[in-house]
């Protein structure tokens, strides 16, 4: 009876060799990449490069974000003192901010160091700009 499974024997234990590699192989693939990706967006969440990257951010004197637009759709930034109408949270929403028009009181850029093949040195990019609006709208002016 014993020699039966002297001779199947080498044969399972390819068979669970093989099944273990199919099944661990990917799960252990997936399991680096998490772990990867997790370590990107710690790295990026650090650099604060997560929220509002490569946009244009309207922010009100409280610090409160009005809108965001990409930088790629924008051919010029706006400047201290123009007259920008945002939409705000939509009309239908009931939020703070509603349509209407803002003037831009001041403009920063936040640049940011390239790392990528062929880079110069002490390259940087434009990353980010933030606009600080007061509304024009009489009934969101805040009271002073």
């Amino acid at each position: 009876m014993f020699e039966f499974w002297i001779h199947i024997a080498p044969l399972g234990t390819f068979f669970a060799t093989l099944a273990w590699f199919l099944l661990g192989l990917p799960a252990m693939l997936a399991a680096f990449y998490q772990s990867w990706r997790a370590r990107q967006e710690a790295k990026e969440m650090r650099e604060g490069k997560l929220h509002s990257k490569n946009c244009l951010e309207f922010v009100t004197e409280d610090g409160s974000c009005v809108n965001l637009v990409p930088l790629e759709t924008l051919h010029t930034l706006p400047k201290p003192g123009d007259i920008v109408l945002l939409p705000g949270r939509g009309i239908n929403h009931g939020g703070k901010f509603i349509p209407c028009a803002y003037r831009v009181a001041k403009i920063e850029h936040i640049y940011t160091h390239v790392e990528y093949k062929g880079s110069r040195p002490q390259e940087a990019r434009l990353t980010k700009a933030v606009a600080q609006v007061n509304s024009l709208n009489p009934a969101l002016m805040v009271e002073g």
